[in-house]
């Protein structure tokens, strides 16, 4: 056995020989363990500590006693291995230096080569851990057939899903668990429940966040649910940014405030990257594609481009300016992949500033009242755009943290059009808004400020010498 750094002359002359005694003698087993230079002196100092022995210099060689167990005899290094060879065998290594160092360097690039397969590989092996909070809701449910089924991240990607509730909750987290095992799903690796908060999103990849405050303005104010949401995020960030993956993907769902949990994250946790945080508008989406479908009488699937601004839970505006139609049955025909405008489509444009307008307080209704398959769906959805691209040229609604695009102040988590391409997004900062739309984006924001002050508030308050 022998070990040394990969760009070590010594080692390149003592594995250069070894392998000559190999190829020539029967009986002569040679077992190399190359090391990176970086992590060289731990290594050596570990394996000495280990074995009781006392040695300083690359490369280190000692025989094991594999019929007689124990530790193994230290040889000691190069020039001891020299002296051992030519007592034992009769034979020497007569590389020149300038050799050594040539298959030195070789030696060390094929290690590197080595080590980036191995990583490859691992990561192929390596299932990708997903945390989910407030794992008891409806969503989480349908959710799990979702990611499990590999449409989301691919069918090479196997998943582990960690499931975080209360105690109280314990019991529906293990129905869960049992139930999804039952279902025997080929990439699910694993799945476990979690109870304890401090053990929370250790190695996650993904954490999908599904707590909601249940809004009652009867039993107390609106503020103090902004502070329950706020008190929330205070205790997921720092553990994310302790147990997270440094890339970690958060994504922000549920009925209520789904636009300040991942504001708050944010502010919490400033480690977690900006562009990592999203929140999820695709519900609001889909609702107001099928009101336009059933209107014009077609797929919903053909309604495209169809924009959500602002709080995706709360106070919000759909943009159908950008809106496009594929497949309507009209006058015009081209072929499947032909756009038509969704607003030169509907002729009757009172519907629009009317009915289509003063239905969205309905449609907000019916978004608030989906309490499993839609949202789930959603998130899915999203998670298959961002690790696999958003079909081309076409935009989504994703509430991301604002760096003033479209005049949006920065610091709020606003949703806007984006684009997912090679597992990022980019707001499509190209549309032109008119100025309609651009004081309705005003008005928004300004509502999205004060609920970010309001937490911060209410939080500094309980919390006065931490927020000094």
């Amino acid at each position: 056995m022998f070990t040394g750094k990969a760009n070590c002359p010594y080692y390149a002359k003592a594995e250069l020989l070894a392998d000559y005694l190999q190829t020539n003698l029967p009986n002569f087993k040679v077992h190399k363990i190359t090391q990176h230079p970086d992590k060289w002196e731990q290594w050596l100092h570990d394996i000495c500590e280990t074995n009781g022995w006392e040695h300083r210099q690359c490369p280190i060689i000692w025989r094991e006693l594999l019929d007689r167990g124990g530790k193994g005899q230290l040889l000691g290094g190069l020039n001891d291995f020299l002296d051992y060879v030519q007592q034992y065998y009769g034979t020497t290594s007569m590389m020149l230096s300038e050799e050594l160092l040539n298959i030195a360097e070789e030696n060390l690039q094929a290690h590197l080569e080595i080590v980036k397969e191995d990583e490859e590989i691992k990561s192929l092996i390596k299932p990708m851990q997903i945390w989910i909070t407030s794992a008891s809701v409806p969503i989480c449910y349908h959710l799990i057939p979702l990611l499990a089924n590999g449409e989301v991240f691919g069918m090479t990607t196997e998943i582990s899903i960690h499931l975080l509730d209360t105690d109280q909750f314990k019991e529906i987290l293990h129905g869960i668990v049992m139930e999804a095992e039952d279902m025997a799903f080929p990439l699910l690796r694993s799945i476990s429940e979690h109870t304890e908060i401090d053990q929370a999103f250790i190695d996650a990849d993904i954490i999908i966040v599904l707590d909601d405050v249940l809004l009652n303005l009867e039993v107390q104010s609106h503020e103090n649910y902004i502070r329950e949401v706020g008190e929330i995020c205070q205790v997921y960030a720092p553990l994310i940014e302790k147990n997270a993956k440094s890339e970690v993907k958060v994504i922000s769902s549920g009925k209520t405030f789904a636009n300040l949990k991942a504001t708050m994250l944010r502010t919490y946790g400033p480690s977690i990257r900006p562009e990592n945080i999203i929140a999820i508008a695709t519900a609001w989406e889909s609702a107001a594609k099928a009101t336009l479908a059933r209107k014009l009488n077609m797929n919903t699937a053909g309604v495209k481009d169809v924009i959500v601004w602002g709080n995706i839970s709360g106070s919000n505006y759909i943009d159908l300016s950008h809106a496009k139609l594929y497949g309507y049955d009209c006058a015009i025909w081209g072929p499947p992949n032909f756009p038509r405008p969704l607003l030169n489509m509907i002729y009757d444009s009172e519907w629009i500033h009317s009915e289509f307008r003063s239905a969205q307080s309905t449609l907000s209704s019916r978004v608030s009242r989906y309490t499993a398959v839609l949202p789930a769906h959603a998130i899915a959805t999203v998670l298959r755009y961002w690790y696999h691209g958003s079909p081309a040229e076409e935009i989504v609604s994703v509430g991301i943290l604002s760096e003033g695009q479209f005049c949006i102040p920065e610091g709020i988590i606003f949703s806007m059009p984006v684009r997912f391409q090679n597992g990022n997004w980019e707001v499509a900062t190209e549309l032109e808004i008119n100025e309609t739309t651009q004081k309705v984006l005003g008005r928004l924001s300004h509502e999205l400020v004060q609920e970010k002050l309001v937490a911060l508030k209410e939080i500094n308050e309980m919390c006065p010498y931490e927020a000094e």
